[in-house]
């Protein structure tokens, strides 16, 4: 099963690089995708009945985290190729893409989905790595995809941050390597994570101490966390929107899990809260500057580009902040603020095209124009923003509770990030879908099954949490301690 999960996306890249840009690729891109999640679904179902699993030489390791990440990252892939189909259909019909790079996007799709699956299902920090960076330079591609002269800049400032930031990573991987080299001996056996866990009580703390600001500064970058955050605002703005759900939605948890990853060995190694603190910070200041960000912001999908920082900033804190509350929470932050802003993100790409523009300033009339677009958005922000009763209310209500516990002098800064965000968010929404149809909006036929599907997941785990799932969020914190 964890096989097909691999090779799916990977094949499916192969076949859409030659057939891309005919009438069906689409479905291919579909098929492909739901072929995935099935596969995915499957490998959790067998990782729930027997436990963590070692395979393919121990090359690869699943356990509760890990899968339960890649069955959000296969389902929104899933509903994302749904969206993409009726959405660059009409990029290509308004000549903003040729056949060659409807080819090239059905292609780097589902290679961008096999590099993060592999990132999260390796069992090698090497590997890691390796395809960390390979989920990198498959979405500069797309950014760059409209090829204008600011698609163009927004895909260099993505490769040249996020190249210096995977670098920094880089270097932390070796000093890692380093530190089990003593331990373990030379060769793979060093780099696999399942006996680095073993030993971190052995490993030379110093080291790991320092490794990991390497690695938090790395990955750190990818995560979007302030003051590494500049590359993902212009590749959310300037990119096909269907790519700024899944760099909103699934890459940013990828690049945290390896971050979480990490810490665990460094926890193990030192004894101490080193990492933990150096998590809090980069969190607590991500969620301050992307909330202030947001007052600011007059193209639609940066302003939401910087809700996701902040909501990065938040799952971070709390895996820095530790405990089983705070850790349960950011897992199932992780979850609903996936699911909640790729909603938002498939609405916005609509409204876009109804309005030919991004510029909030002359989007308006949503309700009238297209009343599922617009309630669409409503109710997507709403649960951004955590409003009961939404799961992202759920996840927040209880990173705070923990924060009020475990670091009771920080409470008041992540209020004021979660308020301030609360209030730029529906100050600029609000004139959006209220008020009159311009002449300029197009009417145009959206797909909703996406976004419906999202929000009534997210409203669902806002109510009530399946049994299955609550269980697996505490396996998963366990296994973080």
């Amino acid at each position: 099963m964890l096989l097909i999960l691999l090779l799916v996306p990977l094949f499916a890249a192969v076949i859409l690089a030659f057939v891309g840009d005919r009438k069906f690729a689409p479905e291919i891109n579909i098929i492909g995708s739901a072929a995935t999640f099935v596969a995915g679904a499957g490998l959790a179902l067998q990782v729930f009945e027997q436990g963590p699993m070692l395979a393919g030489k121990n090359f690869f390791f699943v356990d509760a985290f890990n899968v339960y990440l890649a069955v959000l990252t296969s389902f929104v892939s899933m509903t994302t190729a749904i969206f993409s189909r009726r959405y660059m259909r009409r990029e290509r019909e308004h000549g903003r893409i040729g056949h060659i790079r409807i080819r090239f996007y059905h292609a780097m799709f589902q290679l961008f989905i096999f590099a993060m699956l592999l990132c999260l299902l390796t069992n090698n920090i090497g590997v890691l790595w390796i395809a960390m960076e390979l989920a990198t330079l498959s979405t500069v591609l797309l950014v760059s995809l409209y090829r204008t002269p600011t698609a163009i800049e927004a895909a260099w400032k993505y490769f040249i941050l996020c190249g210096v930031g995977i670098s920094q990573a880089l270097f932390g991987t070796v000093l890692l390597y380093f530190a089990a080299e003593k331990v373990l001996g030379e060769g793979g056996e060093a780099l696999l994570w399942t006996n680095l866990n073993k030993v971190s009580g052995s490993l030379e703390p110093t080291v790991l101490s320092l490794a990991f600001v390497f690695l938090m500064v790395g990955y750190g970058t990818k995560v979007g966390l302030v003051p590494l955050h500049n590359w993902l605002p212009d590749a959310h703005s300037e990119g096909p929107t269907p790519i700024s759900a899944v760099l909103s939605g699934l890459l940013l948890n990828v690049a945290l899990y390896a971050l979480v990853r990490c810490k665990v060995l460094v926890d193990g190694s030192t004894g101490t809260h080193h990492a933990g603190n150096i998590m809090m910070g980069f969190g607590l200041l991500s969620i301050l500057v992307a909330a202030f960000s947001l007052l600011r912001q007059k193209d639609i999908k940066r302003m939401f580009s910087y809700s996701s920082i902040e909501h990065m900033g938040i799952a971070t804190f709390a895996f820095g902040l530790g405990g089983p509350i705070a850790t349960f929470g950011a897992l199932l932050h992780m979850l609903v603020h996936s699911l909640a802003k790729s909603a938002i993100f498939f609405t916005v790409g609509h409204a876009s095209q109804m309005h030919r523009t991004q510029d909030m300033d002359k989007i308006m009339g949503l309700f009238k124009g297209n009343p599922l677009v617009g309630w669409g958005l409503m109710f997507g922000v709403m649960a951004i923003v955590g409003m009961p009763p939404f799961g992202v209310f759920t996840s927040e209500f209880l990173i705070l509770t923990a924060t009020i516990k475990d670091a009771p002098w920080l409470t008041p800064f992540l209020l004021l990030g979660l308020g301030v965000a609360f209030a730029a968010l529906f100050r600029r929404v609000q004139p959006m879908v209220s008020g009159d149809v311009p002449p300029h909006q197009k009417p145009m036929k959206a797909a909703h099954v996406p976004v419906i599907l999202h929000m009534a997941l997210v409203l669902m785990l806002g109510i009530y949490m399946p049994g299955f799932l609550n269980n697996w969020f505490h396996t998963a914190v366990e296994l973080l301690k």
